[in-house]
């Protein structure tokens, strides 16, 4: 889904076909006169950049077109299993939309109308844009179907990210009910919280693991001559597949088997 100041629509289509989709761009004014489209999509996209500026705030003017125009459409691409993936700009255009965190219980029905935001993706406590990769991982018992198994070892488990607002905060009762529901997608790998996000947070799912926000970027990670390091990896490194390319993996094979393919693992195909 594009719109005025999106910039990594290009990098999160090529993403979606390394992983063997059929990416299609559509911009968020087509989608706002004909919000039926929506429903023809297996998979989508919000991609990152500077939606609208990021005047305001950043995602807020995307983030408010989408929930007075196409949210209750996607609200019903989700009940019906269609995965949505939100990096970085993304995430916080989800946030403003009522998109994320979703509903206060897994089986509960999703709101007729888009909620308040009751996270944020504030700005670094540095107060300045910040371009780097970082370590990541994933927690053990997160429901989110993009990164649910997925091992983070070494230099290889690393993502880029490239914000100056994208530090996540909210009241701790709801810090807890998104532990305990398992949805904390990612973390920053330790020592490598540079934004400040509270528990370290980097990502985010709603209560059924389809929806996920995320301030780094796994579609600039789906080649192994991406990371900042590549010819330094040992050479048993290279034979799995990036990080990146293995969320987007597991949500084609989501969409194509009901299941998560749990055969992209960093180092599954590793002696």
């Amino acid at each position: 889904m594009t719109a005025p100041g999106i910039n990594c629509d290009l990098e999160l289509a090529e993403a979606f076909r390394a992983a063997g989709a059929e990416p299609i761009g559509s911009t968020l004014s087509t989608l706002m006169r004909e919000p039926s489209l929506i429903a023809q999509y297996d998979i989508i996209g919000l991609p990152g950049g500077f939606s609208f500026g990021d005047d305001v705030a950043a995602g807020r003017i995307m983030g408010a077109l989408m929930a007075r125009s196409i949210y209750p459409a996607l609200r019903d691409a989700v009940q019906d299993g269609v995965p949505i993936i939100c990096p970085c700009n993304g995430f916080q255009i989800a946030v403003q939309a009522g998109l994320l965190p979703g509903p206060e219980v897994g089986d509960q029905p999703w709101p007729k109308d888009a909620a308040a935001a009751t996270v944020a993706l504030a700005d670094n406590l540095s107060a300045r844009f910040t371009d780097v990769w970082t370590r990541v991982e994933i927690p053990r018992d997160t429901v989110c179907i993009w990164t649910s198994g997925l091992r983070c070892d070494g230099d290889t488990g690393v993502l880029p990210s490239a914000h100056g607002e994208g530090r996540f905060v909210a009241p701790q009762s709801l810090l807890e009910r998104l532990e305990a529901a398992g949805q904390v997608a990612v973390r920053y790998g330790a020592g490598e919280n540079f934004n400040g996000s509270v528990g370290a947070i980097a990502g985010i799912c709603d209560p059924s693991g389809l929806v996920l926000g995320l301030m780094p970027h796994p579609e600039r990670f789906t080649r192994w001559t991406q990371h900042p390091r590549w010819t330094r990896l040992d050479a048993r490194e290279l034979k799995g597949e990036p990080l990146g390319l293995q969320m987007f993996r597991r949500a084609v094979a989501f969409v194509r088997e009901g299941v998560c393919d749990s055969s992209f693992e960093l180092g599954s195909s590793l002696a």
